[in-house]
């Protein structure tokens, strides 16, 4: 058995024309939505055997924030380069190359594509992923390579709306 949460990242900052797209940092609100999710997670006993986030600012922030609420070590974070730009097939091949060794793993990611590989993994409709929103997929493998559709199960659902 496999466990996957996709995580998009939390709100982030237009303010500073100044800094590049990866550099977007998280807006007030989005310091807020992200510890808000983390203890979502660890309220459900939740702390994955890994954290892999985007390098993007915004989503390196989410993941440290989230992960502290967990009580994930934050300098066991992975930074995946890869993350950052992806489109579907990208994650995915991220997602089949994680270590077998890692039952369970929440991934740090953007829209459209994080909104986008969860409705491609999910049996059940996922239309709009918002800021900080998590799924879980649990998947009936031994192996990352194997996660599929086929092999999936739709876990749950939550966002900073629902879970305040």
């Amino acid at each position: 058995m496999k466990t996957l949460y996709l995580l998009r990242h939390a709100k982030s900052s237009w303010s500073f024309d100044e800094l590049s797209d990866q550099e977007r940092p998280l807006n007030d609100r989005g310091r807020d939505d992200a510890p808000v999710m983390g203890q979502a997670l660890a309220k459900r006993r939740i702390c994955p055997d890994l954290v892999v986030s985007s390098p993007a600012v915004r989503a390196m922030s989410t993941a440290v924030l989230v992960a502290r609420e967990m009580k994930y070590p934050h300098d066991k974070i992975i930074v995946e380069p890869g993350i950052y730009g992806a489109d579907v097939d990208d994650l995915l091949a991220i997602i089949h190359g994680l270590p077998d060794t890692a039952g369970s793993v929440l991934l740090v990611g953007h829209n459209p594509t994080i909104t986008e590989t969860a409705s491609a993994l999910s049996p059940s409709v996922i239309n709009e992923m918002p800021t900080a929103a998590v799924v879980c997929l649990h998947f009936a493998c031994s192996q990352w390579a194997e996660v599929d559709k086929a092999n999936a199960e739709f876990y749950f659902f939550d966002s900073p709306k629902n879970v305040d």
